[in-house]
């Protein structure tokens, strides 16, 4: 018996440590694979369905290997999981006394330097951001870390954040006063002297795509990579790899001009004229584009005569501020730090305005305030797979929702995979059992206008029958605010809704009652675990096909068809089944989980592609009855009883 199969045994170290352990076999076989491709030095690409453990699946043969480690996760929370929760235990199992670190981005970590020079010169006119301060003052004196996500009352989109944290642009790097106390700095320094180094994969990408002048290698050099939830890393590659400037970026560049020469050169008055007309350009730029929030085609829109006369003020307003700097070059540090951030947006802005460059995607973004412009490669097959072949390393990219239809061509084809390993790993969970899948008959096409009032009548079954505790998905905010506001007045059920407070926030809130429902969009599709009897039902309205009047989608499917193939098999298809496969995997999270998964889309039984889709998902009794899921919902309910 191998060290692997000893450890994972029934009456092995983890059953020791861990109540209630029970064996996997899939678990088992993740782990002894995983184990040989880091002594082959190969690449391992692992589907793990629901419920197989495939972090101690991954972490153990990692930590037993001896080698340095990275291990890369979808998000934050998922770092912090891992981090302090899993990697203790697996280090007692092991006996391993390995060193370990967890790095975040440098966004998270309060900048001593830009912290004293905001609070010498407080924003009395903001009362919000004033408390904000004071808050990140009272918790500066105490914090170790200088993790600013320890500051629990600040919100995650406080506008102290980025005023007491720096970015690659305003961070002066070794020339900086505060450098040797820098949590940035201390940060790397734990994470070079690591064994294993806990990131996520916007940090693994940041460093691949920035040469962080300030201090060399973000991430220290690793004999093998693991990707958790590695299906995000196609869409965090491509924003990586490409290029952003926002306003939000430029009046923060307008801020700290001003700050500086409200303290230190106040006899400049060029500088605080230059810092009053970027703050004014980037506000009347944004003007220039309608006052709802909305995403297009920036090749498009950048060309049309109103969009065009702001954007060359911009580029006036940037040429200026660029001359009024260099004139004041060596007058100081922060001064001449500003001068390379303006210098390097007056660059960036000149790309994103270059219409005729191919093989990209041009597209804007806006917010209530701001607007951010966006190149994104449309392939990034070549670069990313030199990344895989430059080092030799040892990778594991894993994931419950990778292949589609059985197949990892669509995943392997976009980052230019070709020669790996691969594992589809099912679930140990018994779906058929403790779950029903349900398309009812009789409802209308989602683009008709019926669509939304026979959902209602659905949901509202659904709720009565599962006493709430129902996730109601949806593919719009647009659809989702119109359900939620009809169901308001018809049901009594407590009602929370994506947007009205933090992700964290409203799902305590739902947890704290016995009968509510929750109505979410897309980043409640993924990474929410929410086990037992605080949910029996999710509700999907649609296919979650991406809009192709979204302007990357757009660009990416008028590419695929130029080169001859069909983009809604190649594209739109692929895409779709990922996000339903994470979609319905809210629903079951544990061998003791039971509920229905409804999915109000008729497309998945009158089209030829709705196979695919309903092959990808989990092995769920199905049906078109919607009363036979409502009595398994009221029979489950009553057996819990």
């Amino acid at each position: 018996m191998s060290e692997i199969d000893k450890i994972f045994a029934a009456d092995g170290q983890l059953a020791a440590a861990v109540p209630g352990y029970q064996p996997r076999e899939a678990q088992v076989t993740l782990a002894s694979t995983f184990y040989q491709t880091i002594k082959a030095q190969e690449l391992l690409i692992a589907e793990a369905g629901t419920g197989t453990g495939k972090t101690f699946a991954y972490l153990l043969p990692a930590v037993l290997s001896g080698k340095k480690v990275i291990v890369s996760t979808g998000t934050k929370n998922l770092q912090e999981q891992l981090y302090h929760k899993d990697l203790p235990l697996v280090k007692k199992v092991t006996g391993q006394r390995i060193k370990s670190a967890l790095l975040k981005g440098r966004s998270n970590y309060l900048c001593l330097n830009r912290y004293k020079l905001h609070k010498a010169h407080p924003h009395l006119e903001d009362k919000q951001l004033y408390k904000d301060l004071r808050e990140v003052e009272e918790w500066a004196s105490r914090t170790q870390s200088g993790d600013v996500g320890e500051v629990a009352s600040l919100a995650e989109d406080s506008r102290a954040i980025p005023l007491v944290t720096s970015t690659v642009d305003n961070c002066l790097g070794r020339d900086c006063p505060d450098y040797e106390d820098c949590y940035l700095v201390n940060a790397r320094k734990k994470a070079q002297a690591a064994d294993l180094v806990v990131i996520n994969h916007h940090l693994y990408f940041a460093d691949i795509a920035v040469k962080d002048t300030g201090f060399g290698e973000i991430l220290p050099d690793s004999d093998v990579v693991v990707f958790d939830e590695a299906h995000q890393i196609p869409d965090i590659a491509c924003e990586h790899f490409g290029e952003r400037l926002s306003t939000r970026q430029l009046i923060e560049l307008a801020k700290d001009i001003e700050t500086l020469y409200r303290s230190e050169y106040k006899d400049t008055k060029q500088l605080g004229k230059a810092s009053e007309q970027l703050s004014k350009s980037c506000r009347d730029f944004r003007l220039a584009f309608p006052i709802l929030a909305e995403k297009g085609n920036w090749r498009e829109k950048g060309q049309q005569s109103d969009v065009q006369a702001e954007l060359d003020n911009l580029v006036k307003t940037l040429d200026f501020l660029h001359d009024v700097l260099k004139a004041n070059l060596s007058r100081g540090k922060e001064l001449d730090n500003c001068f390379e951030r303006a210098t390097e947006a007056r660059d960036k802005l000149a790309l994103l305005i270059r219409w005729e460059v191919e093989d990209v995607s041009l597209w804007y973004e806006t917010s209530v305030r701001h607007v951010s412009l966006n190149l994104t490669p449309l392939s990034i097959a070549n670069r990313f797979s030199r990344i895989r072949t430059d080092k030799e390393q040892s990778w594991l990219m894993t994931s419950a929702t990778l292949s589609v239809d059985g197949r990892f061509d669509h995943f392997t084809g976009i980052l230019g995979l070709k020669d790996y390993r691969s594992l589809e790993l099912e679930s140990p969970f018994d779906y058929y059992n403790q779950s029903i899948l349900c398309i009812p008959r009789y409802l209308p096409e989602p683009s008709e206008r019926s669509a939304i009032e026979a959902m209602l009548t659905v949901a509202e079954q659904l709720i009565e029958a599962a006493q709430g505790r129902c996730f109601l998905l949806f593919t719009s905010y647009r659809v989702m605010n119109l359900m939620a506001k009809a169901l308001k007045k018809r049901i009594a059920n407590p009602i929370f809704v994506q947007g009205e407070t933090p992700k964290r926030e409203l799902l305590d809130k739902y947890l704290q009652h016995d009968d509510p429902v929750l109505l979410a969009t897309g980043s409640f599709w993924e990474g929410v675990d929410v086990r037992g009897d605080a949910l029996k039902c999710v509700l999907i309205d649609k296919l979650p096909f991406a809009s192709p009047d979204d302007p990357l989608t757009e660009a990416r499917i008028e590419n695929c068809r130029r080169k001859g193939y069909n983009p809604f098999r190649q594209i739109q298809i692929p895409r779709a089944v990922i996000t339903l496969k994470q979609g319905a995997g809210r629903l079951i999270r544990d061998v003791k989980d039971s509920g229905v998964l409804v999915i109000c889309d008729p497309r998945l039984v009158t089209q030829s592609y709705g196979e695919i889709f309903l092959a990808s998902l989990p092995n769920m009794r199905r049906t078109r009855d919607l009363k036979t899921a409502l009595m398994f919902l009221k029979n489950t309910e009553t057996n819990n009883g």
